[in-house]
This record gives structure tokens, C-alpha cells and sequence, in this order.
């Protein structure tokens, strides 16, 4: 059963936890994480854009001139396609991009996103994150000691301070368990858990 290291807030190891063989041992799932990327980023389109037609152009129901005798072409309204101020043609309508993702593939997308970054030496489990107020300079301090740029910090809901703190770092983020996603964690270089937020992901996955 292999091995991971948890590091204590100055980056010094201070114990070592059992990494389940199911989750780090498997083959990796790239089209699942594919499908798990694409599948966040569509969720977060709001689908709002929209164009005129002519029905719902404001104008356009006097007809311009009589049908017949004028020379020019039949019109029946200036609010027509063809004209100056009419409307669009098959334009952008409100719709949902949303897509849904099957539970157990859900799973597997995160399972092989996180065991890509523990094969890589990016995966690092704390002892805790925990700051003493919602301060910028000591979430600053705290990433400087674990010698992280880009980062994505995971902790149990309760760490109020931490989700605030980081807001104005750039390239670092700070969610709780049930805000892990596979596009955050391939989004940021580095992934930082807490040992009680590692251990309601390692129960999770299962």
C-alpha cells in the first residue's frame, strides 16, 4: 500500500498516511476527465445571449407601400431581415447548455485527475490550514512557507477564514470537499489538502 506524506504549515513532514490501492493503482480515465472538463465549463455558461426576429422587433406594421403599381418590390413590413433596423435571422436564442454527468463517472473523472497529480509530486496533505483571521497577508504567509504559487486548497466547510483570505491571491483558490472539481484541480499546478478534507475524499470516492 503506498505511502503519502503529510506535511505540517512549514512544509517539514510530520506523518505519513495509507493511500488506498483503488484510488492511485487504477489505469487513468482521460476521456472521463475530458468529459468532466467540458461538462463544468458548459454548466457555467449562463445561455442568455439573444437576437431580434422580426416578430419581436418594436415597429413594422404599417406595410411601407401598396402591393402593386409602385415598381418596387412587395415588402409588408420595415421590419423585415432585409432591411435597415429589422430583425435577425436565426440568431442566438436563450437556452441551457447545462449537461449532467452520470454519478459513478463523476467519480472516476476525480479519482484519475487526483491520481494524475499525486503522480506528479503535486498532491500534498497538510496537517491543517487554519488561519487566525480572514487576512490576505497570512493566507500570503502560509503559501509562501509551503513554497506554492498556483494552488488549490481544499478544507472542510468550517474554515471560513481560508475561503476568504485567498480571494485576492491570484492563481490560488480555496474550496471546500463538496466544491472539488476535476476542472479546478487541473486548472492549478499545486493541490492542497488538509488531512480531514483528504480523508471525506478518499470516503467519497469510494
Amino acid at each position: 500500500m503506498a505511502k503519502l506524506d503529510i506535511i505540517d504549515r512549514d512544509g517539514r513532514s510530520a506523518d505519513q498516511m495509507d493511500l488506498p490501492d483503488g484510488l492511485f493503482g487504477g489505469a487513468a480515465r482521460d476521456h472521463l476527465v475530458y468529459e468532466a472538463v467540458v461538462g463544468f465549463r458548459a454548466n457555467q455558461r449562463q445561455g442568455t445571449a439573444a437576437a431580434k426576429t422580426r416578430a419581436a422587433v418594436r415597429g413594422g406594421g404599417k406595410k411601407p407601400w401598396r402591393q402593386k403599381g409602385t415598381g418596387r418590390a412587395r415588402v409588408g413590413s420595415t421590419r423585415s431581415p432585409l432591411w435597415r433596423k429589422g430583425g435577425t435571422v436565426f440568431g442566438p436564442q436563450p437556452r441551457d447548455y447545462s449537461t449532467a454527468l452520470p454519478k459513478k463517472a463523476k467519480r472516476g473523472a476525480l479519482r484519475s485527475a487526483l491520481a494524475r497529480k499525486h503522480a506528479a509530486g503535486d498532491l500534498l496533505v497538510t496537517t491543517g490550514l487554519d488561519l487566525q483571521a480572514p487576512k490576505t497577508k497570512e493566507a500570503a504567509a502560509l503559501l509562501k512557507a509551503l513554497k506554492l504559487d498556483s494552488a488549490l486548497l481544499v478544507d472542510l466547510p468550517g474554515n471560513a477564514h481560508l475561503f476568504r483570505a485567498v480571494r485576492n491571491i491570484p492563481r490560488v483558490k480555496a474550496v471546500d470537499v463538496a466544491g472539488l472539481n476535476v476542472y479546478d484541480v487541473l486548472a492549478h499546478k499545486s493541490l492542497v489538502f488538509t488531512r480531514r478534507a483528504f480523508e471525506a475524499v478518499l470516503e467519497r470516492l469510494k
